[in-house]
């Protein structure tokens, strides 16, 4: 690849938002020890949010959005990585406030790269991205409810918001692992979708939008919820004793309405799902079971694939829950 390669770059001047796709060089390239050739990105909300007008999380132009990407180290100054590596970055603030993966080379610091397992591709990292990253450790986070807390067995699992990139493949997940999945959506048309993906109910989201009662029948062994507000509120009350609530989005709203009642009665876990930040050991352990628990063969069927310059088309409609599954960028495209 010569000096000169593909990006988006976002600037800012006065009230003047601009976003375009452009050739650049290396040299525009300011942070981190390893440069890797990106080969594939995705489109998560976070990402819409910065392509429209930088979502208050980029502090300074130009800029290159794209908080995840995967790709192959063409060039390394951290002793952890060498020219070579297939790579896996999700979060670290990476497409906020360093560089991202909207460009055909990325520079970044080495300590945000996960060695990519070798039972998945570079793509299907990217089919989950930070979503299916964030799906994976919810699930997780539900497992714990028999693992590390030696309860119960986990047999019923709610997910909220569950045609989304991240609600879809919790869906799958979790359905791996052996648990009774009921999807909560509001698109009854995606149904079907949602029982080819291993839900074995789907509910509509009008039964949760609602106030919530003090407490409520207990239904649920653990939930994964992504959109928030009065649905989280009333998965809350309907959980199990000792259930686990897997709290990983906030798609309706960032408000939460409700009491200390069920955590005192039920000892039930609010359990905050933080992809970004958390550890590479963690990362690792993560990345490493992907395959085993993401049917990838279901998810590529909803997959839009777009290059850059789709992509600054396709972005905006995922800021209106237009988009269902996916939006994988293919930086070759």
């Amino acid at each position: 690849m010569s000096n000169q390669f593909k990006a988006i770059v976002l600037n800012q001047q006065g009230e003047d938002f601009t976003r375009e796709v452009k050739f650049i060089d290396k040299s525009f390239l300011k942070h981190g020890d390893v440069s890797v050739k990106v080969d594939y990105s995705d489109l998560n909300f976070k990402d819409g949010m910065i392509l429209k007008n930088g979502g208050r999380l980029v502090k300074e132009f130009p800029h290159i959005p794209g908080i995840d990407f995967s790709g192959t180290v063409i060039e390394s100054k951290n002793p952890k990585f060498q020219e070579g590596d297939n790579v896996i970055l999700t979060g670290f603030r990476v497409g906020e406030i360093f560089y991202g993966g909207y460009s055909q080379i990325a520079k970044v610091n080495g300590d945000f790269l996960v060695k990519r397992p070798e039972n998945i591709t570079n793509k299907q990292a990217m089919i989950l991205g930070t979503a299916g990253f964030t799906s994976l450790m919810s699930a997780f986070a539900i497992k714990a409810r028999e693992e590390i807390l030696l309860g119960e067995k986990v047999n019923n699992v709610l997910v909220t918001g569950a045609t989304g990139g991240v609600g879809s493949i919790a869906v799958i997940a979790l359905n791996k692992m052996g648990y009774n999945v009921t999807a909560v959506t509001g698109k009854d048309s995606k149904s079907d979708y949602l029982k080819s993906l291993g839900a074995k109910t789907i509910v509509n989201r009008s039964e949760f939008d609602k106030d919530p009662r003090l407490i409520d029948k207990g239904l649920w062994d653990g939930v994964v919820d992504t959109v928030g507000g009065k649905i989280l509120a009333n998965a809350i009350v309907q959980t199990n004793p000792n259930g686990i609530i897997a709290v990983c989005g906030n798609a309706n709203t960032n408000e939460l309405n409700t009491s200390v009642i069920p955590f005192m009665l039920r000892g039930i876990k609010l359990w905050g799902i933080d992809s970004a930040n958390c550890s590479i050991k963690r990362r690792e352990f993560i990345w490493s079971q992907a395959a085993s628990l993401v049917d990838f063969s279901l998810l590529e069927k909803s997959i839009l694939t777009v290059s850059l310059e789709e992509l600054i088309q396709t972005y905006p409609k995922i800021l209106k829950g237009e988009i269902s599954g996916r939006v994988l960028v293919d930086l070759n495209k």
